[in-house]
């Protein structure tokens, strides 16, 4: 294993790797060790008692962090020309089309992060999932990325919306904000989320359900949570 370096050898020596420290504890510490020369990205993961691969345990859907990330999301919409069309780019949508946008997805051109559709584009839409599911970015009515209200849609990802899927191993990861965030903003985003969680709990999943939390910067240590310092706060 490589040499820690004197930064990161620092982060580590604050960090008791035992311990469950209280969220707001937790952010104070990653803020004062986020020292990399770019802003950090505050990053949380959730280990949860479920089983993904049954549908009745599945965990996904999107949260609309108070404070925002911080990250620039790249927005494409799927509607056809008109005022819909016009009402999306308004709203601050990177890339508007129809068929056009289709050809330019099959032909490996991908240079956003989150896909809107109106519902009568969905025949077009329909035909990327080999292409856009894997990546995470289908479409999906119960995500809210389905709606005739595309402007809604495109303000919402861009001021913070935050899409969550257990992985298989039943862990959810995301982004919460920026090292650069105050600590009430990125306490704030963190209860929003835990609270988006909680609720999403699914019908099949028995026993504990939040098991771990932890937060962590991109080039910093993880820090275990204190789940009693989450509990009924959100």
């Amino acid at each position: 294993m490589a040499k820690l370096g004197k930064r990161l050898k620092d982060a580590y020596s604050k960090v008791d790797r035992d311990s469950f420290y209280k969220l707001e504890d937790a952010v104070g510490l990653l803020k004062g060790s986020a020292k990399a020369k770019f802003d950090e990205t505050i990053e949380i993961a959730m280990n949860l008692g479920i089983d993904p691969r049954h549908a009745d345990q599945m965990v996904r859907g999107v949260v609309n962090l108070p404070n925002g990330t911080g990250k620039t999301v790249r927005v494409a919409v799927f509607v056809r020309p008109g005022p819909k069309a016009d009402e999306a780019l308004a709203a601050g949508a990177d890339i508007v089309g129809g068929d056009d946008l289709a050809e330019k997805i099959l032909a490996g051109n991908i240079d956003f992060d989150r896909c809107i559709a109106s519902p009568d584009m969905m025949g077009v839409v329909g035909k990327l999932g080999k292409v856009l599911g894997p990546r995470g970015l289908m479409p999906n009515p119960k995500l809210g990325t389905v709606t005739p209200d595309v402007a809604g849609a495109v303000k919402a990802a861009k001021a913070g919306a935050v899409e969550f899927r257990a992985e298989k191993t039943g862990i959810v990861h995301a982004g919460v904000g920026k090292a650069s965030f105050s600590e009430e903003a990125l306490v704030q985003n963190v209860r929003a989320f835990v609270d988006a969680i909680t609720r999403a709990k699914p019908t099949g999943a028995k026993g504990q359900y939040i098991e771990k939390v932890s937060l962590s910067s991109t080039m910093g240590p993880g820090v275990k949570l204190d789940l009693a310092t989450l509990a009924g706060q959100a």
